[in-house]
């Protein structure tokens, strides 16, 4: 399972929230280019780049990410915000290893279908958690469909991915919950990224024991209470 570095954007700076809450930045960092190439330069193998400008439906940050992809050439997924077909395909145009769509996709399974039809293996689902409910529209509501009977609506979808953020634990740096993430992934039809909350080797390795393609890690990266890069097998568990 490899870790892999979050790049999240607001108000086109780099910034760590707590439970994805404006105004709580642990961290801002005002330049996405450098910050990504920091991770690169460590030896990451992908990054996770996070358009929270397009999330809570500011201008967004589909430029920035487009001169990341071109310079770095490190494999990347971008997701936030994105919710439309034309976006989607510029991104993977510009190569976007994938794209991540959450608010829309859980709203409208219909226009996830669509798109995962026009891009198999390249569209990642984002079913963010929180109290055991998809979360939506930056986290700030709840969806009206649970969490089961989205995997069911998903089953048959040539997805790449299921991206799960633990809202509850996110940003917190006290850990993953263990039994919310391993519950998740045991059901999940697709592959799992796992985010919030990985803050040790420990929680990457429980995460890759349960089964996790890819684990995001955010704040503790940045603050270098894990660090991934320094690890005998470098970046993976």
């Amino acid at each position: 399972m490899r870790v892999i570095p979050a790049v999240d954007v607001l108000d086109h700076q780099v910034v760590q929230l707590v439970g994805g809450v404006p105004g709580s930045q642990q961290i801002v960092m005002p330049d996405p280019m450098e910050v990504a190439g920091m991770w690169v330069a460590r030896g990451a193998p992908y990054l996770h780049l996070v358009d929270l400008d397009g999330a809570f439906g500011k201008e967004n940050n589909v430029p920035i990410f487009k001169q990341i992809i071109r310079e770095y050439g490190v494999p990347a997924e971008v997701g936030g915000g994105i919710r439309d077909v034309d976006t989607i395909d510029e991104l993977i145009s510009a190569g976007a290893d994938r794209v991540v769509v959450g608010t829309k996709a859980v709203k409208e399974p219909e226009w996830l279908e669509e798109v995962s039809d026009r891009h198999p293996g390249r569209i990642v689902l984002s079913m963010d958690t929180k109290g055991g409910e998809i979360a939506i529209k930056g986290w700030q509501e709840s969806a009206a469909i649970s969490v089961d009977d989205m995997f069911a609506r998903i089953r048959d979808m040539p997805l790449a991915a299921v991206l799960n953020t633990n809202v509850d634990v996110e940003g917190q740096k006290k850990g993953i919950d263990e039994a919310q993430a391993r519950d998740f992934i045991s059901k999940c039809p697709c592959k799992v990224i796992a985010s919030g909350g990985v803050t040790s080797r420990k929680d990457a390795e429980i995460l890759s024991d349960a089964g996790a393609e890819g684990a995001v890690v955010g704040l503790a990266m940045y603050t270098n209470v894990i660090t991934p890069w320094e690890w005998d097998t470098p970046w993976h568990a």
